[in-house]
């Protein structure tokens, strides 16, 4: 899976573009998009996970219509920093995705990403059938948002 570092993501933060933001799971894959600054990650969407070709043309779809230049996913490592049970599955979109459409991605350890956005989402008093609808694209925004933030920090 060829997978950029930090130091390639800065100059990449830097072109005017967007960047993407992916929490994927088994049923669903939460969805974020940078603005072209760099500064604000945004909600988009839930997809729905049916096949594995489907995922990624509804993937590319927002890439084209975005004109993303960056996948910021999350990764999921365990507290111990091993790779998570998830990881398989995680690294099996992404190089499906890289295979059809060729985009730097860069992997950011969402431990914790959704405990954080469930308790605030919790905090806000949200029903738990809303909290399930919204907990994954959030997730997704949170983990780019930590990204924007770090390129922000290492800018000039």
């Amino acid at each position: 899976m060829p997978l950029i570092t930090q130091q390639d993501l800065v100059p990449i933060s830097q072109t005017k573009t967007r960047a993407m933001g992916l929490d994927i799971g088994n049923k669903t894959i939460g969805v974020a998009v940078s603005d072209q600054t760099w500064m604000i990650a945004s909600a988009h969407s839930l997809i729905k996970r049916q096949n594995l070709s489907a995922d990624i043309a509804a993937l590319i779809k927002i890439i084209k219509e975005y004109k993303v230049s960056c996948i910021v996913s999350g990764w999921p490592v365990n507290m111990n920093g091993t790779e998570g049970a998830q990881a398989q599955v995680v690294k099996k979109l992404i190089d499906t995705l890289l295979q059809q459409h060729d985009i730097p991605v860069f992997l950011w350890d969402e431990r914790l990403s959704t405990v954080a956005v469930t308790r605030t989402l919790l905090e806000a008093d949200m029903s738990r059938k809303r909290r399930s609808e919204v907990v994954d694209k959030m997730a997704a925004t949170f983990i780019l948002q930590g990204v924007l933030d770090l390129c922000r920090m290492h800018k000039g």
